[in-house]
């Protein structure tokens, strides 16, 4: 049975997650995702990748700025989704939209948590030396990478790994990753884990 998904992303790693479900049998009835920003030499607002994939396949694109606002949460309630699926999008999601999906909203996260909570966990990975990294597929909860997880997978960082390798490598395996999360989820399969008190690390964002 196919999946009516909403999806929320931004940029390159979200866009190889999006063509995924896209080439699935599941529905993607709306993309949200960051509003158009100045870029390049002539700092023309320039769609992020996501935004431009979903245009391109006649996907409904919302770009709000926020989703504290009552009206957008309405407006994403009654878009009646299963589930939402969140790579990379950047905004926070209140608890209105964290309850409005009939199944939750699941995260595609580039790393094992608990380490590298947060933005930008690639880069971080990278920086210090790690020998491994990952994908979570994880439940969706208020706070930040904190939700239970669903599935896992890892690979290895070799000494010569670069943190353009290593986000392509996450990229396809994260959209693998979810592809199974969803065939499980639609059978009550997914069995949620809490995420161990131990290990935590968090990836600030690089500016």
């Amino acid at each position: 049975m196919a999946l009516k998904i909403v999806f929320m992303g931004a940029p390159d790693f979200a866009r190889t997650i999006l063509q995924a479900l896209i080439d699935s049998n599941h529905d993607v009835v709306c993309v949200y995702s960051q509003p158009p920003r100045p870029a390049g030499r002539g700092k023309q607002e320039r769609p992020t990748p996501v935004h431009l994939l979903a245009e391109a396949q006649g996907i409904l694109v919302r770009t709000p700025v926020s989703l504290k606002d009552s009206a957008e949460q309405a407006a994403f309630a009654a878009l009646k989704a299963d589930v939402a699926v969140v790579a990379a999008y950047g905004l926070i999601l209140p608890k209105p939209i964290l309850d409005a999906p009939r199944k939750g909203c699941v995260n595609v996260h580039a790393s094992l948590l608990p380490r590298w909570r947060g933005a930008a966990p690639i880069q971080r990975a990278i920086m210090e030396g790690d020998t491994e990294s990952g994908v979570t597929i994880m439940g969706m909860e208020e706070g930040l990478d904190t939700g239970p997880m669903l599935l896992m997978s890892g690979v290895d960082i070799g000494p010569e790994t670069t943190a353009g390798e290593l986000h392509d490598a996450l990229a396809d395996l994260g959209a693998r990753l979810l592809l199974d999360a969803l065939d499980r989820l639609e059978v009550g399969l997914l069995k949620p884990r809490p995420q161990p008190l131990a290990g935590v690390t968090y990836a600030a964002k690089i500016d």
